[in-house]
């Protein structure tokens, strides 16, 4: 975005920009869809999901949207630059994804339901890009924190792809890892939280691709009112 051409290598520990020590700027306090917290405290029993589908100011608004949900955020993830700008992200030199961060309730909502969400409302196969966003930062990825959404990352992928496979798609290129792998979740700039609630008409490069995730029955006897699968929302 914004004219930036990311690269579509990877830095080194030796490449990577240096970064800072500290952040430069404060977490908006609230949410400004949700009105929850942005960077906590939530209520007890909260779980986080990092997930990465190329820009995050599409992605975020798939992720607030969907039932469950406590609260969304963007930032960068999975990189080696401490406390990045989105300027350097966009050069390539942090090794960072631009990544949406979802607090949810496990007793409302489960993995497998907020995967398939990204899953349907993303092409997985591109590499380092999405669509007309190129670059490492627009990869797609999933980072758990829970031994459940290691398996629902792990399950999901392996049943998109048999879609993909019958849809004409090549392989799933998202990156799974774990987030304490992954490295910490560097929380982006105050305009970039909630950027298609401030600005409607914003860009986006995201929406259903036509696919469905059939994760089937997700936690029957926890989960009732989740019987049937949600569909993807843009």
């Amino acid at each position: 975005m914004f004219g930036t051409r990311a690269k579509t290598t990877l830095p080194t520990a030796e490449t990577a920009l240096p970064g800072r020590e500290h952040r430069l700027y404060a977490v908006p306090a609230r949410h400004e869809v949700l009105g929850s917290p942005l960077e906590g405290p939530w209520p007890e029993g909260t779980e986080v999901l990092y997930v990465a589908m190329g820009c995050f100011w599409g992605a975020e608004r798939i992720f607030w949207q969907q039932p469950g949900v406590v609260t969304t955020a963007v930032g960068y993830m999975g990189g080696l630059t401490p406390n990045p700008t989105y300027e350097e992200c966009c050069t390539g030199r942090t090794g960072h994804a631009e990544t949406v961060l979802v607090a949810y309730d496990p007793t409302q909502t489960s993995p497998e339901l907020l995967l398939k969400a990204f899953w349907e409302n993303h092409d997985p196969t591109q590499g380092n890009r999405q669509g007309n966003d190129v670059g490492t930062a627009y990869r797609s990825a999933v980072f758990w924190t829970t031994p459940d959404q290691e398996r629902a990352a792990r399950s999901t992928l392996e049943a998109f792809q048999k879609v993909l496979d019958d849809n004409g798609f090549g392989g799933i290129t998202t990156e799974l890892r774990s987030a304490e792998e992954a490295g910490p979740f560097y929380w982006a700039e105050d305009y970039h939280q909630q950027y298609l609630h401030k600005n409607p008409g914003g860009y986006c490069n995201h929406g259903p691709n036509g696919m469905t995730c059939p994760v089937g029955i997700v936690r029957q006897d926890e989960l009732p009112s989740q019987q049937e699968i949600l569909p993807p929302t843009a």
